[in-house]
C-alpha cells in the first residue's frame, strides 16, 4: 500500500511539474476581448475580427461561428484596436454608421465584450441605397450550416466518449474524471506549443501520447490498485468525481480562469461549401477525428487486442479463464482511453477555444452520448455521440443556445424511455 500510495504521489507531482513547466505568465493571466454578431435577431456566421495592439502590432483574429460568437485572447491588460472585416459581411448587411472599429479597454483578469451593430445596407447614415435590404435568413436556411456544426461536435464527442464506454466495458467504472482527461490533452498541447515553441501538429501529437501514457498510469497506479483492493462500483464512482475535482482547481490554479488559443490555425476565413461556411481547419479537424474512430473500430473487431477487450467486456470471469490477462487488458483499455480523450480535448480547442473547464462543460454530452448508444458499446458510444451533437446544435433552430445542451438530454430521456438499453445496447436479465 504504501508503495502505491509513493508512486501515486510521483505522479501526481510528476503531472504538476509539467504542467508549470508551460508559459506560467501567460497562463495566470486571463485577458481577451468577444463578441455576438447578429442581424435582425439571426446569428451572423464567418464574420472574420482582427485585434491589435493601441500601437498597431496585430494581436489575433477570429472569425464568428453559427452562433454568431467570437473570442480573442490578449496578451495583457490595456487599450486595443477591434475591426471587423466587413467584406466577410453577408450581402446586404453593414455596421450602423459604418464604423467597423472599436477602441474597447481590457482589465486585468477580465474579457471585454465589443459590440458591432449590423444594419441593412442604406441605413445608418453612412450608406445610402447602395444594396437592397435583404430578406431575414429562414430557419432552414441556417439548417445545414447547423447540422455540419453538430457533425463536428457529435465527432468530438465520440472520441471521448468511445475511450469512457470501453473503460465502463472492461472495468464497470463510471468515470466522473474523464472529462478533466479532455481538457489535460488539449492543457498539454498548449503547453508544447506555447512554452517550448512547436507547432500545433507536433504538439498534438505528443500531447496523445502523454495522455496514453497518464491513463495507463492512472489504472496502473491507482485504478487498478482500487480495484484489487475489493473497491466497489459505486465508490469508485464517488472517488472519480474527487479526482475531476481535484484536477479541475488544479488546472485552474496552474492555467488561470479564462481562454487561450493555440499560436496557429485560429482566425482562418471561412471557405463556402454549398451552404456551409466554415474554416479549413474544421474540415481537416473532421477528416482527423473521423479517421481515428474508424481506426478504433477496426482494432476492436481485427485485433487479438480488441477481440479481448471485447471479450472482458462481455465477460471477464469467463475471458480470464480462456487464458487472457484481464488487468494488461484493462491497461490497454485505460491507455487507448487516455490518448482518445487527450486527442478530444486538442480538436475541441481547434474548433472552439481553451480553458479549464472545457471538459467538463461536455462531460454531460460525453455521458448522454454513451447512454444514448448503449452502455460499454464502444459503436454505441460512436452512434450516440453523433446523434447529441446533431441535436443540440440543431435545436438552436427553436430554442435559445444557451439551453442547447437541454435538447440533447430531452432526447435521451425520450429514446431511454422506449429503449432502455441504449441504441446499439443488448438487453440484459436482472435476477
Amino acid at each position: 500500500m504504501r508503495r502505491a500510495v509513493i508512486a501515486f504521489t510521483a505522479f501526481l507531482g510528476g503531472l504538476i511539474f509539467l504542467l508549470a513547466a508551460g508559459p506560467t505568465t501567460a497562463w495566470a493571466e486571463g485577458e481577451g476581448l468577444k463578441g455576438t454578431l447578429k442581424f435582425q435577431g439571426q446569428p451572423v456566421n464567418g464574420v472574420k475580427i482582427a485585434v491589435a495592439a493601441e500601437n498597431g502590432d496585430p494581436v489575433g483574429e477570429a472569425t464568428s461561428n453559427a452562433q454568431g460568437e467570437w473570442t480573442i485572447s490578449v496578451p495583457e491588460a490595456g487599450k486595443y484596436q477591434v475591426t471587423l472585416d466587413t467584406s466577410t459581411l453577408p450581402p446586404g448587411v453593414q455596421v450602423r454608421d459604418g464604423n467597423n472599429k472599436r477602441t474597447p479597454t481590457v482589465y486585468e483578469s477580465n474579457v471585454s465584450n465589443v459590440l458591432f451593430a449590423l444594419v441593412p445596407s442604406g441605413q445608418g447614415g453612412k450608406e445610402t441605397g447602395a444594396t437592397p435590404a435583404p430578406t431575414e435568413p429562414s430557419m432552414w436556411g441556417r439548417a445545414p450550416q447547423l447540422i455540419f456544426e453538430g457533425i463536428n461536435l457529435g465527432l468530438v464527442i465520440a472520441l471521448a466518449a468511445m475511450g469512457l464506454s470501453l473503460i465502463f466495458g472492461t472495468t464497470g467504472l463510471t468515470n466522473f474524471a474523464h472529462g478533466e482527461l479532455v481538457t489535460l490533452g488539449a492543457l498539454l498541447a498548449y503547453m508544447v506549443n506555447v512554452g517550448f515553441g512547436l507547432g500545433v501538429i507536433p504538439a498534438a501529437f505528443i500531447a496523445v501520447i502523454l495522455g496514453g501514457i497518464l491513463g495507463y498510469l492512472q489504472d496502473r497506479l491507482f485504478w487498478g490498485w482500487l480495484r484489487n483492493r475489493g473497491s466497489g462500483l459505486i465508490a469508485m464512482m464517488i472517488i472519480s468525481i474527487g479526482v475531476a475535482l481535484f484536477l479541475r482547481f488544479l488546472f485552474l490554479f496552474l492555467f488561470g480562469g479564462e481562454t487561450e488559443q493555440y499560436t496557429e490555425y485560429n482566425a482562418q476565413p471561412g471557405i463556402q461549401v454549398g451552404p456551409i461556411i466554415a474554416a479549413p481547419k474544421n474540415f481537416i479537424v473532421m477528416a482527423i477525428e473521423l479517421a481515428v474512430l474508424i481506426f478504433v473500430g477496426i482494432a476492436l473487431l481485427k485485433t487479438r487486442t480488441g477481440k479481448a477487450a471485447r471479450a472482458v467486456a462481455d465477460n471477464p470471469a469467463l475471458a480470464a479463464s480462456s487464458g487472457i490477462n484481464v488487468d494488461q487488458v484493462i491497461r490497454i483499455i485505460w491507455t487507448a482511453g487516455g490518448a482518445l480523450a487527450a486527442l478530444a480535448g486538442v480538436m475541441l480547442a481547434l474548433s472552439q477555444s481553451l480553458k479549464y473547464t472545457m471538459g467538463q462543460e461536455i462531460l454531460l454530452l460525453i455521458f448522454a452520448g454513451v447512454v444514448l448508444g448503449g452502455l460499454g458499446t464502444a459503436f454505441g458510444a460512436l452512434v450516440g455521440s453523433l446523434v447529441v451533437g446533431l441535436f443540440v446544435q440543431v435545436s438552436t433552430l427553436w430554442i435559445p443556445p444557451e439551453l442547447k445542451s437541454v435538447g440533447a438530454l430531452g432526447v435521451l430521456i425520450i429514446v431511454l424511455l422506449f429503449r432502455p438499453q441504449g441504441i446499439l445496447g443488448r438487453r440484459e436479465r436482472i435476477g
